[in-house]
Parts: C-alpha cells; sequence; structure tokens
C-alpha cells in the first residue's frame, strides 16, 4: 500500500492523545416531539454535545449513500460504507436495479446455471426478505427474477419468503404476502406450478448474522430445506393464524412455517434444484449462505444436505468469497480510509459488540473481512446477548466502553472508532420505554469516554450511521399513533469535542453534507491531506 501514503496537512500540530469515533447507531435527529426517543431519553451529555460550536447535521440516506432515490431511508451497511470510504458509491439496491434494467443479471455465468437446472427439470427456489423496505431485499427484484423464470420456461418455481415488519410496518406481512400468492396463482394458470413453499420472520428465521444465533439459521434451513416446521395451507393462513394465537406478534418474530398438502411439504429443495438467495445486503445473508455451500459445516447438523446451484442477489463477503457464484457484481470500494491509515503508518482500534461488530471492521472497510495490517490494527468483538433486544436494552455499551477506555489508556492507537448498537437494535422493537433506556446507556458510555479523551488530550468525534430511536411512531389521520419501527430519513448527528487545543477547527460551509464527508475530516484532524477524490472534510484549519 506504499502508493496510499497521505500527504501531511500544513499548518497542523500534533496532539498527544487518539482520535476517539463513536457511532450511535440508529441515534439520528428528530423532530423533538413525543415520537422522538432519542429526545426523550436522559442523555445530559449528548445534550450537551449537541451544543458544540463543532457541531453540524448529515445526511445518512438516499443518495447521500448511494441508494435510489432520497425516498429510500439508510441503513448501517451503506452508512459505514460511506463513513469508511469517504465518497458515495452505488450501493445493493440500485445496483441491482440497473442489472435489471439493463438485462445484465440474466446475461451472467449465474442466471445461465439457475436457467440450466430449470431446463433439466429442477425446481427454482428463491429464499429472501419479502418487502419493500429497500434495506436488504426490494419485492420488485424478486418479481423480475420470477418473470424471468416464467419467460424462460422454468415450470416450477418456489418462493421462500421471510416476513420483515422491522424495515416497514411491523405487522404488515399480508400486504406483501397476498400480492406474492397472487402473482404466483396467476402464473399457474398457464400452466406452470409456482407456489410459496415456507417462510417465517426475519429476526427467528434464517437471516441470523455475525454468527450470533445459528439456531436462527437452522430453523429456516428446517423449513426451506426439509420441509420441517408448522404446516398450513397457504404462507397468509400461517400469518393470520399467528396473529389470532398472539396479538402481540409482530412480523419479524413470527415463527416459521411450512406450506403443506395432505400433511406433505410442497416446497422441499431437492438434488438438481437451484436456490437464490435474493437479499442484497450481505451481513444477513452470508450465515445461510455459509450452510448452502461448506462441505465440512459443523454450525448445526442440516440432515439432508441437497446437491443444488446456490446463488446469492450479490457478493456478501468479498474476502471470504461468500457465495461462490451470485447474480450481480458488488460495488468495488477500493482505498478507504482504512487503507491509507495503514499505509501512513497509523495504529487503530475498532471495537462493538457482535451485533455491529462487522460494520466497524466488514463494512467500513469496503466489504472485506479480516484486518487490512495486523501489525497496527486491533479489533475488539463483545458477544452480544441472545435475548430481546428490549429485555435488556443497555446491551453490550458498558464493555464496548471497556474496550475503548482501555485502548486510551494504552497510548498506542491514534485512531480509535467504536459502534454503539442500542439505538438501532432496541429501535426496531417498537418498545418506547427500552428505546430510551437504549439512548441513555449510549448517553452513560459517552460520559465514561469524555474524561478518557479529555485526560488524553484527544479528539472526540460523535456521529451515527442513520436515524431509527429518533421516531418510534407515526399519527395517522384519525390521530391513532402506529408503531414506527423502521430506519427514518431524519439526519445523523456530526460532533467534534478537542480537547487538544492543538489546531484551531472551523465547520466548513458544505452544502448538502453527508456520511461520506466525514473520511477527509478524520484524515484532517490526524494530520493528513484527505485524497483528492474524497468528499470535502466538514472541518477546516482556522
Amino acid at each position: 500500500m506504499a502508493n496510499l501514503n497521505l500527504k501531511r496537512l500544513a499548518g497542523y500540530k500534533e496532539f498527544p492523545g487518539p482520535l476517539v469515533t463513536v457511532i450511535m447507531d440508529g441515534v439520528g435527529i428528530g423532530k423533538r416531539d413525543d415520537s422522538d426517543g432519542v429526545f426523550l431519553a436522559h442523555k445530559p451529555v449528548l445534550d450537551e454535545l449537541f451544543k458544540e460550536r463543532l457541531f453540524t447535521k448529515l445526511k445518512a440516506h438516499g443518495t447521500a449513500v448511494g441508494l435510489p432515490s432520497d425516498e429510500d431511508m439508510g441503513n448501517s451497511e451503506v452508512g459505514h460504507n460511506a463513513l469508511g470510504a469517504g465518497r458515495v458509491f452505488s450501493q445493493g439496491s440500485k445496483l441491482v436495479n440497473e442489472a435489471i434494467s439493463s438485462g445484465k443479471i440474466f446475461d451472467g455465468k449465474a442466471w445461465s446455471n439457475v436457467r440450466q437446472r430449470w431446463l433439466a427439470g429442477g425446481t427454482v427456489h428463491f429464499i429472501g426478505l419479502l418487502s419493500d423496505g429497500n434495506v436488504h431485499s426490494h419485492a420488485n427484484q424478486l418479481y423480475a427474477l420470477i418473470d424471468r423464470c416464467a419467460k424462460g420456461g422454468a415450470k416450477r418455481v418456489r418462493v421462500h419468503p421471510l416476513l420483515d415488519g422491522r424495515d416497514v410496518g411491523e405487522k404488515s406481512a399480508l400486504d406483501y404476502i397476498g400480492p406474492l400468492e397472487k402473482r404466483l396463482a396467476d402464473f399457474c394458470r398457464d400452466g406452470r406450478d409456482y407456489r410459496i413453499g415456507s417462510g417465517g420472520g426475519r429476526m427467528v428465521t434464517t437471516m441470523d448474522r455475525y454468527c450470533a444465533n445459528w439456531g436462527v439459521v437452522e430453523k429456516g434451513w428446517m423449513a426451506h430445506v426439509l420441509g420441517e416446521g408448522r404446516q398450513f395451507k397457504s404462507a397468509s393462513e400461517a400469518v393470520r393464524a399467528y396473529y389470532a394465537e398472539d396479538p402481540r406478534m409482530t412480523d419479524q418474530y413470527m415463527d416459521s412455517f411450512v406450506v403443506a398438502e395432505d400433511g406433505r411439504p410442497v416446497g422441499t429443495i431437492e438434488d438438481g434444484d437451484a436456490v437464490v438467495f435474493f437479499n442484497f445486503r450481505g451481513d444477513r445473508a452470508i450465515e445461510i449462505s455459509r450452510a448452502f455451500e461448506e462441505k465440512d459445516f459443523k454450525e448445526f447438523d442440516r440432515g439432508r444436505v441437497p446437491g443444488v446451484f446456490y446463488a446469492g442477489m450479490m457478493e456478501y463477503d468479498g474476502d471470504a468469497k461468500i457465495p461462490k457464484n451470485y447474480l450481480v457484481e458488488p460495488p468495488a470500494i477500493e482505498r478507504t480510509l482504512g487503507q491509507y491509515l495503514c499505509a501512513s503508518g497509523v495504529a487503530s482500534f475498532a471495537a462493538s459488540e457482535t451485533q455491529k461488530f462487522g460494520h466497524v471492521t466488514y463494512f467500513w472497510n469496503g466489504n472485506n473481512s479480516g484486518y487490512l495490517d495486523a501489525k497496527l490494527e486491533k479489533y475488539v468483538e463483545v458477544p452480544s446477548d441472545r435475548v430481546p433486544f428490549d429485555e435488556r436494552p443497555w446491551m453490550k455499551a458498558g464493555e464496548i466502553t471497556d474496550e475503548v477506555l482501555r485502548a486510551i489508556a494504552g497510548g498506542e492507537r491514534k485512531f480509535i472508532r467504536l459502534n454503539y448498537p442500542n439505538g438501532d437494535m432496541v429501535g426496531h422493537t417498537g418498545n418506547m420505554a427500552a428505546v430510551r433506556i437504549a439512548v441513555a446507556a449510549v448517553d452513560l458510555g459517552l460520559s465514561r469516554l469524555l474524561p478518557a479523551v479529555e485526560k488524553a488530550k484527544g479528539v472526540l468525534m460523535v456521529t451515527a450511521d442513520h436515524g431509527n430511536a429518533d421516531k418510534m411512531f407515526t399519527v395517522e389521520k384519525d390521530g391513532r399513533k402506529t408503531p414506527f419501527v423502521a430506519h427514518t430519513l431524519n439526519p445523523a448527528p456530526f460532533i467534534i469535542k478537542d480537547f487538544s487545543g492543538a489546531n484551531a477547527w472551523e465547520l466548513a460551509d458544505i452544502r448538502g453534507a453527508g456520511l461520506s464527508n466525514v473520511a477527509a475530516a478524520i484524515c484532517m484532524l490526524l494530520g493528513f491531506e484527505p485524497p483528492e477524490d474524497y468528499d470535502p472534510s466538514l472541518i477546516r484549519l482556522g
């Protein structure tokens, strides 16, 4: 990486401590009303930081983070990509839409192999999140793939939808299951056999991430592949039954189900079939991909392992090459901030708990796993609790803070970054009381970090990757309050608290500043000129 050496910043004065960058996951700047869990939380430290001279708001959604339109909410994946890359790249949904629109997705080797399977009499299976939340997937992209199967002569298709209730309304499953069942039934009138085979809520079926709970993937495998699970005549019947049995049930936590006729599952995955996982986002797609592809898989007993052609919508892990086959090429994110800092000899430290560990490592580093330079970097993962997050809304904020305090005291790491997951993970539960505790836990972490950074004569930067806890419900026309558990379109805070006094920093006047402008600011705070093609820095030397 010798060619990535950064130039020193003219007029810059070194400071003794580290630059500590705090990412408050899911803590946006909302309306400051009774729907705003951040505003309502006890957060004296954040309240004071919001008054800092070096405070501004950043766009964290839509085109500012590479998504198709400004109606698209941001997410942790694209947010950390932007933070770590210093530029905006076309991201998951946009890449897939472009590939579908141009037809490129159907010209690749992966789709050709899917086609060969159906021509040989195999079934095509689609597994993935069924919604238009546009964070992990989009229903229209699934429909495009199914339509292509029909036009290409595929006789038998099975869809295994995972219910959202997180990036869309918490009980909106039937809004997506109903149209899908109708569309599949329309194809059947032309002599095809297109049906839903199985499904379940995303938080309990298939879509685990960061190896937090392999039991979630196992439950999905049993339903999708083996046809083992509670049986129903249709997916819509399953959803209605679960709602009726537990009025508190929300889609993301709905148990798995299997569609069956006369006690026999209609959608098991067999030798010779093709399987496409149609999520474009990687974190919750890696584990199920491993289950399909690894010969020496040991995370759970798969029972029967069918010989199938498996492909992801995209490559979910560029370093580990997961999966081996994929329909759309991922964004080529090179020359990340981490690469530049390693090439320039900056020792760094990254920490979070399991739920967001990959965001301050894998996503921050441009969708690549592992160390860029193990001699200069240290990553610490604090294992997450395996409980509903609103039952322990403080999560591991204390333990993350402990690790960072040790790194600050050690004096060996010039750049330290951490992610507090609380605002996002608890925000998704819709539990307002828990959300307020979650934000308070983050604030408590900050209250411990500030004196440590001050003692070290360092610099504290505080920001977020997107909003979530800042909007907990919407008010309908009739006055009803509807829970809102998705990410928001609200801006993220950006704050610098300089305890060193070494340099006279000022906010730069940048129109429409977003998360991608942060990397250049980090370069400058560390005494380097930002790379020429990075988005402009949020700060300047006074």
